[in-house]
């Protein structure tokens, strides 16, 4: 029996007390203490696990004023904080066993754009490529790059000087900034910007803040006094460090201050920053890539120098491991053509390096390049294999998205040892680099590790991933000895081992970089600011006489946790423990497949990430309580009464398995995340196992047997649809239903009928004893149409003119007998229902493909499940049968048919989210095939339309399904003429119809239109 869980996780009396305290005040955003928010901020995207106090998420600098001066009371002075933006660091930067503040969900506005002076004024919270949409139309970008750029916040770059890509021509974050607003650990603010050496001389001239005229005197005297230190010491990088830019904060002839310089790169140690003043960089007018192969990384990474030589803008490279798991991603159907084979060569490093600047200098600079690289292949020099070039810019981001997903790419190594984060960002003078990573790898060797590597060989900086495996406890132990010898190697080469991602949990080794006196002066600045350790506590440094650091290598990792869950439940949940904690899911943009439940809530709870470490916990706790996870899976519900008494009580008896209900039952189902996901985290697969265990305890709500069942009632409610249309859709049965299940803006059944509509049609009156008497020659020209519930009930018209389709293009269309699909009951957790239905289901789909004839469905949804959760689910016994999408399909007909002439047909086509995902090709094979028939057909990129399957049907999903359409799909839509959208997916179109007021072709029905042109 699945039995109540409680966490043990409560809250420190200090903090329910300041919490409550906080709630009486002036204090606007949110507060959060669930222990499922708390959950989901104690990991980011590094191999730690530390769980917070709650989540404030403040709408406004004023109210992390109101935090921060509540907390400098003596009441609450034991507070501590921690502010985080995206939670992409590796290691642990913003986790903290206090309060997390989470800039992200409000505070995330582009204030001012200033063109004439080429400046941004942003909000800490605001997304890097958020941020360039909104100044892309200004003709400026914010050059800093970085891999997870698509979530990572500006106050997040700030805190760490991220810098990524071509950061030898674009700099670090810190280049570009040219003004801060913080506030303090007293709450007050402070404003920071460059300042003349003769205004320090009186404190009123450089700030009206008292703490600030102190910090800003006593800073800029230490780090004067210290200047020959500072430049003997800090090593000779293009990329600097966190913790602090001791060396900046005063220019090279000492005329000018800037504090700034000392808060960029703290990692939230020192302030709160709110605020940045960003200066910006023009859009080049032209760019070219060249993607140069190589017979070895190591040719890779020794041609890099010369590389750099030729004045490139970005050098970035990539090992064997990355391309081969790019090639089994969603991603290569984007970048196959522009990373092509070498015919008789093995491609075992790549170096992508991009030009970019005015069209005359990057013409220049590439035709040299070219004449280089065209004599060293003739030449049989340097290992170069061959070499692409492509000066598309769509195609150049294509290449660059590629490469960004390498971080995540490489969570999907098979195995349980996965690489990992802990010396990634290690970062020498470029020209040892090649010598610096031979030793490196002779390291990993030495522990017969294996690893990936990728990065930014220009500027000296390669990301290494280990593979290990965080729940043996020997592997544990192997992070620590292998992190002990990669900071050794990086001194012994002049370098740092934290070149890019900041610090972290890696303080530890701040003293064998600094020296002890610079340690020292660190130490002091750290207790300027925060003398009592209460900002980010544990990082970079504490202040003099606190003691050591609270965290280091070895703190608690996630694995710890983890290795409490028996290999075998582990095992029967492989997407709850693969999630490596990336935050792709966590993309900014409404135009994005991914994640339609985080995108409207802005809840990480309602994310993959967040789901996938909630349930983790669920599985821990329930080992915990002596409970076999995987018989529990197969156990029958308690009984009803019982059932009803638990449901009753479950407002009064506190139980975590409703926190991880409320995060799953948010998820649309759309399944974006199984495609989309570096490490392909399919959260409907083990939403549908939790739904199936948690309703053994519980009363199910009413809807649920609704959808599961509306397969089995359709053929009952079609034989007489004028009857049931009535009776569903007049204005007091929609009120019944919505209020008694749950349920509204059910469609309307088709009437006339699909049987109606084909009586008399040769498509109809399936006999397979017949079909299997024609002569094997013969059956190439049938074929099989697979009905699916909601085309063939809700919307038989298409069916038909499917079938005409057929018949147009000179084929003989037959329909099969309707059956069950199971996907409604899947998605609803009726796993035992659903394995009954694919079964029966297989073994008839199985006995008509050994006819030879090709079967087709309609809906992208309900095909794709034959491919997904049918092979999950029944394994072997699903059969080998191949239901094709209707553009597969097409796409081998018209290889044996004329094309049409070109005609003046114009059309946009809107993708369902699972088939975007699952068949990223298939907008290409759509246009194709348009093409063929003499139409032009434009794919849009788009995000959830809010309807996915049954979801936007549900009373309480109302809101959201509409607030999704809103985002991407509406402004889509009234750009373009009603007879131009076609849209493939049947609930995008019971979507379009429901909030846009017409209903939306599907691409058969225009093929049809213009095959009778």
């Amino acid at each position: 029996m699945l039995p109540l869980l409680s966490h043990q996780q409560t809250l420190e009396p200090v903090y329910l007390a300041y919490l409550d305290a906080l709630e009486q005040s002036e204090y606007s955003g949110d507060i959060d203490k669930r222990y499922s928010a708390r959950l989901v901020q104690a990991t980011d995207n590094s191999v730690y696990q530390f769980l917070p106090q709650a989540v404030l998420y403040p709408k406004n600098q004023q109210d992390i004023q109101i935090a921060l001066t509540l907390a400098a009371t003596d009441a609450f002075r034991s507070v501590t904080f921690s502010a985080r933006g995206g939670g992409t660091g590796t290691n642990g930067q913003s986790l903290t066993h206090g309060l997390i503040l989470d800039v992200s969900r409000y505070m995330n506005r582009v204030l001012e754009v200033n063109a004439e002076q080429g400046w941004v004024r942003v909000e800490a919270g605001v997304v890097k490529d958020a941020l360039n949409d909104a100044l892309r139309p200004h003709g400026f970008f914010f050059s800093p790059d970085l891999s997870t750029s698509n979530r990572a916040t500006i106050g997040g770059m700030i805190n760490t000087d991220a810098s990524g890509a071509g950061s030898l021509v674009y700099g670090k974050t810190s280049d570009h900034v040219l003004a801060l607003r913080s506030v303090l650990i007293d709450g007050s603010v402070l404003d920071t910007q460059p300042l003349d050496a003769g205004l320090l001389c009186n404190p009123d001239n450089v700030s009206d803040n008292p703490l600030g005229q102190k910090l800003i005197s006593a800073v800029a005297a230490v780090c004067r006094e210290k200047r020959t230190q500072i430049e003997n010491q800090f090593p000779k990088l293009n990329r600097f460090l966190t913790g602090y830019d001791l060396k900046h904060v005063w220019n090279d002839n000492l005329t000018q201050f800037d504090l700034s310089r000392i808060l960029t790169g703290s990692e939230g140690t020192l302030a709160v920053i709110t605020e940045a003043k960003l200066n910006l960089t023009p859009l080049p007018t032209e760019r070219a890539m060249v993607n140069i192969k190589y017979d070895s990384f190591q040719s890779a990474l020794r041609h890099a120098p010369s590389l750099v030589a030729a004045r490139a803008t970005v050098v970035e490279t990539v090992d064997s491991k990355v391309l081969n798991l790019a090639r089994e991603d969603i991603v290569w159907h984007s970048v196959s053509d522009l990373i092509q084979e070498v015919p008789g060569k093995i491609i075992d490093g790549l170096n992508m390096v991009e030009f970019a600047g005015d069209t005359v200098e990057v013409e220049q600079k590439l035709a040299s390049l070219e004449a280089v690289l065209t004599e060293q292949i003739s030449k049989g020099e340097c290992g170069v294999l061959g070499y692409q070039v492509t000066q598309d810019k769509p195609s150049i981001e294509k290449i660059y998205g590629m490469r960004k997903k390498a971080v995540g790419l490489l969570g999907a190594t098979k195995g349980r040892r996965k690489p990992i984060a802990f010396a990634e960002d290690t970062a020498v003078p470029p020209e040892k680099l090649a010598d610096y990573i031979m030793e490196f790898r002779a390291v990993l060797d030495g522990h017969n590790l294996q690893y990936g590597m990728f990065g930014h060989v220009d500027a000296g900086v390669l990301h290494v991933r280990p593979a290990l495996d965080m729940c043996d406890v020997e592997d544990e132990k192997l992070l620590r000895v292998i992190s002990d010898q990669v900071a050794a190697l990086t001194l012994k080469y002049g370098g740092l081992m934290w070149g890019e991602h900041g610090k972290g949990v890696r303080g530890e080794y701040g003293p064998s970089v600094f020296g002890d006196e610079l340690y020292g002066v660190l130490q002091d600045i750290k207790g300027l600011f925060d003398p009592d350790n209460r900002l980010n506590p544990g990082k970079l440094v504490a202040p003099k006489h606190t003691g050591a650091l609270y965290y280091d290598i070895d703190s608690a990792k996630r694995g710890k946790f983890d290795r409490q869950i028996p290999i075998e439940v582990r095992d029967a949940f492989p997407d709850v423990m693969n999630c490596n904690g990336n935050g792709l899911c966590f993309n900014y943009s409404s135009y994005s497949p991914m994640c339609p439940s985080f995108k409207v809530t802005g809840d990480r709870v309602q994310s993959p990430k967040g789901r996938a470490g909630l349930m983790r916990e669920w599985l821990r706790l329930l080992e915990a309580e002596g409970v076999d996870v995987n018989a529990l899976a197969k156990a029958k519900p308690l009984g009803l009464l019982q059932r009803v008494q638990n449901t009753f009580n479950a407002q009064r008896d506190y139980d975590y398995s409703h926190e991880v209900m409320e995060s799953l039952k948010g998820c649309l189902a759309c399944k974006a995340c199984s495609g989309q996901c570096p490490v392909k985290v399919d959260v409907p697969k083990f939403r549908a196992q939790f739904f199936n265990i948690y309703y053994q305890r519980y009363l199910r709500p009413a809807k649920d047997y609704l959808v599961a069942g509306i397969e089995d009632s359709l053929p009952l409610m079609a034989a007489a649809p004028r009857l049931t249309n009535f009776a569903a859709q007049n204005p007091l049965s929609q009120w019944l239903i919505k209020k008694a299940i749950g349920y509204v803006d059910a469609p309307a059944l088709s009437v006339p009928t699909l049987k109606q509509r084909l009586d008399g049609h040769a498509s109809r009156g399936y006999d397979l004893a017949a079909l299997q008497a024609i002569p094997e020659e013969a059956r190439s020209q049938f074929v099989l149409v697979v009905q699916d519930p909601f085309n063939s009930f809700y919307d038989s018209g298409l069916v038909l003119r499917f079938i005409q389709l057929i018949e147009k293009l000179g084929l003989k269309p037959v329909l099969l007998p309707y059956k069950p699909n199971g996907k409604p009951t899947h998605i609803k957790g009726f796993l035992d229902k659903f394995a009954k239905t694919a079964q029966s289901s297989a073994d008839f789909l199985n006995q008509v493909h050994k006819l030879g004839m090709p079967m087709v469905g309609i809906d992208p949804a309900l095909v794709l499940c034959y491919r997904d959760e049918y092979r999950e689910v029944l394994g072997a016994n699903r059969g080998n049968f191949e239901v094709k999408l209707a553009n597969e399909w097409l796409l081998n007909v018209i290889k044996d048919l004329p094309a049409k002439a070109p005609q003046d047909k114009q059309y946009t086509w809107f993708s369902h989210c699972t088939e975007s995902t699952a068949k990223p090709n298939t907008a290409n094979e759509w246009t194709k095939i348009f093409a063929h028939f003499g139409a032009k057909l434009t794919a849009v990129n788009l995000g959830c339309c809010g309807m996915a399957g049954t979801y936007g049907h549900e009373a309480e999903n109302l809101e959201r399904s509409k607030a999704l359409f809103e985002m991407s799909w509406q402004q889509t839509l009234a750009k373009i003429e009603q007879p131009q959208v076609l849209v493939s997916g049947y609930s995008c179109r019971t979507q379009v119809k429901r909030f846009a007021g017409y209903k939306p072709k599907h691409p058969l029905e225009a093929l049809l239109e213009l095959a009778n042109i």
